[in-house]
């Protein structure tokens, strides 16, 4: 008896220990999420692939501003002219020849059908379009850090507390094992303390397993392997009157919804491309020859030309007119894509409100569960050293406090993670509004695309390469 009153209290105390969530990671130079988020930001490979993507959908301007352009082609040529002409009577050949020369020939287009305009307008929503699939990319990416961050947190503490637990059934089975050696207790309440502890122990092995799966997904989104991290609280600043104005808000800056919107205009501006070809084009065309010898009388020669050529398509195959009418039925895809994503981001933002709400009560409720077994596992060890208790109560009771504290570490992690999926699904979620970096420290797609926009010529990208 004074073994077990001796042992089974102190293990309690250690298990009581435990603070949920916070003592788990509690270190002096602790890394915080708003690190794990400015280290996310810049060194995530999805994200920075889709600043590549960005830059590839730059060049499109100023490949349709080429339209604007003159072409100029050079060209040059060099040949043998040999006669034989045979007769009846006699094989006579002619003098030999060798024509050279070379020339330079130029176009601008004066009036295409207006597909030049449309195309750089088109080129410009497209990349207005990749910027915001951007900044939605940056979304996703930093909602999927604060969940690996958040993982980590969960699945450390609740390692923590399945070996607290383990420690506590283990003391707890010696101490059942005495008392069955002087005859206390029976072989029944040795196997179920050891049935206890078994089951413990895979619950342990399983509860590593998970934090090794986060501590994965963690080094994949932020880009560093987690050392001690410390608890963040749930972000708040973000506050809306009701639910509609929630939705009003994402509907307004989320930036799917905003790149939808581009992808309609661009769709409706290629309508206006395709049936460009239906209209005259009009180009001024010169050019400069220059040739010597290009026959046996004459030594050189020099040609100059200039003029105005208009053609008016007339009848093209009829691919024209499928190309209109595909880019028609285009639009009508895009507006209905449109649609679906607004929807998306509608049910989103219900889906996070309602998180929001339910997990701060599921806190409470899981802080006022841990109290409630607290108390209750104490009371039943008191009975339980008075005769008026069996070991079973006390395990089960054991077990509910473990459940309740496991409980509870998941809920607050809930918590941190639906405040930011309500920030991410009302287009809000960025380290600037999060007042991690500075505007000017972020990445600037609009560098680039000054850069390239009016570039006539190079192959070296702004970069170098």
């Amino acid at each position: 008896m004074s073994s077990m009153k001796l042992k089974y209290p102190r293990a309690a105390r250690a298990a009581g220990a435990i603070c949920i969530l916070a003592a788990s990671t509690a270190a002096l130079h602790a890394q915080t999420l708003e690190q794990a988020l400015v280290n996310a930001y810049f060194a995530n490979p999805t994200i920075n692939a889709q600043r590549a993507a960005v830059r590839v959908t730059d060049e499109l301007v100023p490949q349709a501003l080429s339209g604007y352009r003159p072409k100029v082609f050079g060209n040059a040529q060099a040949d043998v002219d040999r006669s034989r002409t045979q007769t009846s009577t006699a094989t006579v050949n002619g003098p030999n020849n060798y024509p050279r020369g070379y020339g330079v020939t130029a176009q601008q287009n004066i009036f295409n059908g207006f597909q030049t305009g449309n195309l750089v307008r088109s080129a410009e929503s497209q990349v207005l379009a990749a910027r915001e699939t951007l900044r939605n990319t940056e979304q996703n990416v930093l909602l999927s850090a604060v969940t690996a961050y958040m993982n980590v947190i969960r699945d450390t503490a609740i390692v923590q507390l399945q070996q607290q637990n383990v420690q506590a059934l283990n003391e707890q089975f010696r101490a059942t094992n005495d008392r069955f050696q002087v005859g206390e207790l029976t072989r029944t309440d040795v196997a179920q303390a050891q049935a206890r502890l078994r089951a413990a122990e895979s619950q342990l092995s399983v509860a590593q397993a998970n934090l090794n799966a986060s501590r994965a997904v963690y080094r994949r989104d932020i880009g560093t392997e987690p050392g001690q991290l410390k608890p963040p609280a749930p972000y708040e600043k973000l506050k809306f009157a009701s639910l509609d104005a929630a939705i009003a808000q994402a509907f307004g800056d989320h930036p799917a919804i905003q790149a939808t919107r581009h992808g309609v205009d661009t769709a409706q501006l290629q309508v206006k491309v395709a049936e460009g070809a239906l209209l005259p084009t009009l180009n001024l065309e010169a050019g400069v020859q220059r040739f010597s010898d290009p026959s046996v009388t004459v030594y050189n020669n020099l040609d100059m030309s200039a003029g105005l050529r208009l053609s008016v398509p007339l009848y093209q195959g009829g691919a024209e007119y499928s190309r209109i009418r595909q880019a028609k039925e285009l639009t009508g895809q895009r507006k209905l894509e449109s649609d679906v994503i607004r929807d998306q981001v509608r049910a989103a933002v219900i889906q996070s409100w309602g998180l929001v709400s339910a997990s701060r009560f599921q806190v409470q409720a899981a802080q006022a569960q841990v109290a409630a077994a607290e108390i209750a596992l104490n009371g039943v060890r008191q009975e339980y050293g008075v005769g008026q208790r069996t070991l079973l109560d006390v395990l089960n009771a054991q077990a509910e406090l473990v459940n309740a504290r496991s409980a509870l570490i998941t809920a607050q992690r809930d918590r941190v993670v639906a405040s930011y999926s309500l920030l991410s699904s009302v287009g809000r979620l960025s380290i600037v509004h999060l007042k991690l970096a500075d505007q000017k420290q972020t990445y600037q797609p609009e560098t680039h695309y000054e850069q390239v926009r009016d570039s006539w010529f190079g192959l070296r990208t702004p970069d170098g390469r």
